[in-house]
This record gives C-alpha cells, structure tokens and sequence, in this order.
C-alpha cells in the first residue's frame, strides 16, 4: 500500500522519469521550515556560503547543508513529515537513510542560475535507490527546478564542475560525459509552477538545474536527501560535497547508522 499523497502513477513516473512532483508534500512543515532557515542563516555552519552580499550587488544567494541534527525544525521535518515513507514508496525500497539536508535561499533582484548538473557524482555514496525533495517555502514560477526526464538511466554521468571557476570537479576522469546542452540539443525538460510545501522528488542522478531570470520576491527552499536499499559508499578521484572527513566507510559499505540514520523501514 502506498502513501495516501501518491498513486501508482507517481511511482511508475519517477522509476522512468527519474523525477515527479509531489503536491503539498511538506505543507504542513512550512512554517517551521521557515524558522530554521532563519536561525541557518543566523547561525551558519562551517559550509555556509553567502554570495553577492558585498555592499551595492544586485541579490543576494545562500546555501548551507548538513544541519538537521542542530536545528530542530530541520530534524522534526525529515523525521515527522510524510517524506521519508513516499520516498520508500518511490525508490521502492524496503528502508530510508538520511543523507542530508540542504538550505537555498536566493533574495530578490538575484539573476544567477544554476548550471545544468547531476548531484550524484559530487556525492560519496552511488546507487538506483536515491531521492532528493526540493520544496520551495515561498511560491514559484521562474525560480523552479528544471529536470530532463530519464537521464538517471544515461550510460554515463555528466561531468562534475566546480560552477563559479568552470574547472572539472574530478579532474583527469574520462568516465564522465561532457555537460550537455538540453535546451540547444532539443531535449525534453519538466518544470513545475509550485507552491509552498510543494516538492520535486528526484533520483541523485537527473540532470537538473534553474533559469537565469531575475527574481522579483525572496525564495526560500528546503532540500533533504535520502538513500534506500541498494545505495553504497564509493571512491571518488577527488574531495566530495558534503566531504564529511573521518567517516571511515570503505567501498561498497552502506552508508554507517550514526551518521546516516534509518529514518524509515516497512519492517
């Protein structure tokens, strides 16, 4: 039996697709959710990074991850919400891990878009069984997730770069393939007008990225990522994102409990 906030037809979408909206997923968690980003902000962690904050840019962009285990907003949202159980749901996996959070806040007058990319091959774990759910807090027309449906299943992964120097991610690796093009090469590219509480479940390994249009009002999103069953830690060529040194996993490992929690098993 499924979760009453999806269908069958959701789950087939996203084993194919790689990608599916999930109405009003969070809307009980908005404002809460909202909250915690506000003490993120206050308060950020060693990975907080503001940009264009410098006195007279245009905008202004936030992000930080890997704080659900110190602001409780963030804990309450991914352990209470109905998220971790529609995730089983979709990946069609028996338990969910939690990987991590992740705060995006970009403030009016920000134009800056998001380059095309796939998270996976930033991450150190790999697997069929991943989801990410994007949900905005503010409502959004121009400022959604753009997804190109079915490139979780490409042969090869895109090729990870480190966005504001354009240099590879992994450099020397010939396992990637060339960061495509999708609106030039005619690709087909899914994106939803949302409202808060709204979210985009995705497989780590869709490739996905946001318009350059300038932002009229404040949007606020809350990120959490999850693995399921078959998901195991690997060897990347170079430094991961999150990094988290000193977690001693080795190849082929699930991911270790203490850090990663099972948030969810239909045991």
């Amino acid at each position: 039996m499924t979760h009453p906030l999806i269908t069958q037809d959701h789950i087939d979408s996203y084993q194919k697709d790689g990608v599916v909206l999930i109405k009003g997923l969070f809307k009980d968690y908005v404002t809460p959710l909202r909250k915690g980003i506000e003490t993120n902000m206050a308060e950020p962690s060693e990975f907080g990074k503001q940009a264009n904050l410098e006195k007279g840019a245009k905008g202004a962009f936030f992000d930080d991850y890997c704080n659900w285990n110190r602001i409780e907003e963030f804990e309450d949202t991914i352990r209470h919400s109905p998220a971790a159980e529609v995730a089983a749901d979709l990946m069609q996996s028996n338990t969910v891990q939690l990987f991590h959070d992740h705060v995006l806040v970009k403030e009016p007058g920000t134009a800056a878009a998001t380059p095309w990319h796939q998270d996976g091959p930033y991450y150190f774990v790999d697997g069929q069984q991943t989801i990410t759910f994007w949900t905005p807090l503010d409502q959004v027309r121009d400022a959604t997730l753009r997804m190109v449906p079915g490139s979780h299943l490409w042969q090869k992964p895109v090729l990870p770069q480190r966005w504001l120097s354009q240099e590879d991610f992994y450099a020397g690796e010939d396992i990637y393939m060339p960061i495509p093009d999708p609106d030039a090469e005619g690709m087909s590219v899914l994106e939803w007008e949302m409202e808060p509480g709204d979210a985009v479940a995705f497989n780590f390994k869709v490739l996905h990225g946001t318009r350059g249009q300038t932002l009229h009002q404040r949007r606020r999103a809350f990120a959490v990522r999850l693995v399921g069953d078959d998901a195991r830690y690997v060897d990347r060529a170079g430094p991961t994102s999150p990094p988290y040194p000193g977690h001693g996993m080795v190849p082929g490992q699930k991911l270790r409990e203490d850090w990663f929690p099972t948030i969810y098993s239909r045991e």
